[in-house]
């Protein structure tokens, strides 16, 4: 298969890799059900890669034959009261394809929907399924704040990434599943996340 699994974590002093238990993890249920092998040296690459003084975004990505190549590059935080501008794509993902909830190098489809607005329009564009349900965003998992006290999600089963800060807030009881549409996040406030960087709030542009 010519596919490659990716993770994306922070690195931050004092601390280590943010969630990094939960980035070996999805990366070994992913390599298992993708069939790539070397999963299991993606923990020492990514110790080798540390910069103990510096905030990093780490890249780590795996091959088919086993290889991993892991990139750093200076970590820039988004200030806390960023609200990013957020636009529905047209382009739309599959409920129905395995592959969507695994972090893969394929992005073909999140590359043409990123595409549909320039950066100065929308920082982030969210997609949906063939049945019209809100899934992810090109980056980001999406959440909604509809006033209840916890954040509602996407399912698996509407088609997205199983993401890790996703995963964290379903864990901890922050977040649940619910089918989403977007008439739901027209009414209610929308935040957008993943792992490397948090929670960010969003509204439709």
């Amino acid at each position: 298969m010519d596919i490659s699994l990716i993770e994306t974590l922070r690195f931050e002093p004092g601390t280590g890799f943010i969630r990094l238990e939960r980035h070996l993890s999805r990366l070994t249920r992913s390599a298992a059900a993708l069939g790539l092998p070397g999963a299991e040296k993606a923990g020492e690459a990514l110790s080798a890669s540390a910069c103990a003084d510096t905030a990093a975004r780490v890249r780590l990505e795996l091959f088919a034959d086993g290889r991993i190549d892991v990139q750093t590059a200076p970590f820039a935080p988004i200030a806390a009261d960023t609200v990013w501008r957020v636009k529905i794509a047209t382009t739309r993902l599959s409920s129905t394809d395995p592959l969507l909830r695994h972090k893969t190098s394929r992005r073909v489809l999140y590359a043409a929907a990123r595409a549909e607005a320039p950066a100065s329009e929308a920082d982030e564009m969210i997609l949906l399924n063939e049945r019209g349900d809100v899934c992810e965003g090109t980056i980001t998992s999406l959440f909604l704040d509809d006033g209840s006290g916890i954040l509602k999600t996407p399912p698996l089963a509407s088609g997205l990434l199983a993401g890790v800060l996703r995963e964290e807030l379903l864990e901890s009881g922050r977040a649940i599943e619910a089918v989403l549409r977007p008439e739901d996040i027209e009414k209610g406030a929308v935040l957008m996340g993943n792992s490397l960087r948090g929670l960010i709030r969003a509204r439709l542009a």
